[in-house]
């Protein structure tokens, strides 16, 4: 049984386009956090402005996947991609720590949204 979700800027129809959906406010989450900390505790106007607009977009687009999807499982894969992603981009742009343990976390979280998914049927 498919749920059509109408809004006057969006229509979800199937459980596919709802976890793309949440895949995609995840990554938003990820520009939420690096421009936070790009605007320097939000001195700096531009940065920002990115992480407002990206935090706003974030929910707001989770906010589309919700009568099709499982909150808790929803949730938590939305969250997940935002915590690995962002502690993946720490490393990389801002160098914080490449430790061993770090990496097995990010991989457990990783493992915890596949997991999910694969719970869902999506």
């Amino acid at each position: 049984m498919q749920t059509e979700i109408k809004s006057n800027m969006l229509a979800i129809s199937s459980p596919l386009a709802a976890w793309l959906i949440v895949l995609a406010s995840g990554f938003l989450e990820v520009v939420f956090s690096v421009a936070m900390k790009l605007s320097d505790s939000y001195t700096k106007l531009l940065p920002g402005a990115i992480s407002i607009v990206a935090a706003v977009l974030s929910v707001w687009l989770m906010s589309f996947t919700l009568n099709i999807l499982p909150l808790g499982t929803a949730y938590a894969v939305w969250a997940g991609v935002g915590a690995a992603g962002t502690a993946l981009v720490g490393i990389f742009l801002f160098h914080e720590p490449i430790l061993f343990g770090r990496l097995v976390c990010i991989a457990l979280v990783v493992v915890g949204i596949i997991g999910l998914q694969l719970q869902e049927g999506g």
